[in-house]
């Protein structure tokens, strides 16, 4: 199996709409767009991902054998907190379980540290999503603590755990 990460392109709009449309959205926050349309990707792509990559964050798709199965980025925060920056990530169901968001987090991490002038890197993750939790843990982020009862999510009510890593 082939992981690569790869910055986004105008050429994927249809990629990265069918990734948002059918990924389990379980644990994502509401601010994506359902049904997530190609018009949606173009718009992210061109001013989101492309726009501000390098200098407010880093953006990629994850890529598994040539096809486009998720996206990470890793975004700048403002202000007193401009040394810090928020990861965030999904990916279709059919890549999970093969390692693939492992390693694209070990990426973007190393990427992010050397292009954003970065002393750390921050992670949410909605408590039941466990899988989320190893992934970080797998890659030095340590859990630094929790936000009780900070999501509602599904009419479900959550914890969120808070993560870190260090340059």
């Amino acid at each position: 199996m082939k992981i690569e990460l790869r910055k986004w392109t105008p050429d994927d709009c249809e990629a990265l709409a069918n990734v948002c449309h059918n990924v389990d959205r379980s644990f994502l926050t509401n601010g994506l767009p359902y049904p997530y349309t190609a018009a949606n990707g173009k718009w992210w792509i061109e001013n989101c991902a492309m726009k501000n990559e390098g200098t407010e964050g880093t953006f990629r798709a994850i890529v598994v054998n040539g096809k486009v199965v998720g996206n990470i980025s890793v975004e700048k925060k403002s202000d007193v907190f401009s040394c810090d920056a928020e990861i965030g990530y999904l990916l279709l169901d059919e890549a999970k379980g093969h390692g693939v968001m492992t390693k694209a987090v070990e990426e973007i991490t190393k990427i992010a540290f050397e292009e954003l002038g970065l002393l750390r890197i921050s992670a949410k993750v909605y408590s039941p999503n466990i899988a989320s939790q190893k992934v970080l843990e797998k890659n030095g982020y340590e859990k630094e603590g929790y936000m009780k009862n900070a999501v509602v999510k599904n009419d479900n009510i959550y914890d969120v755990v808070l993560y870190g890593i260090l340059k």
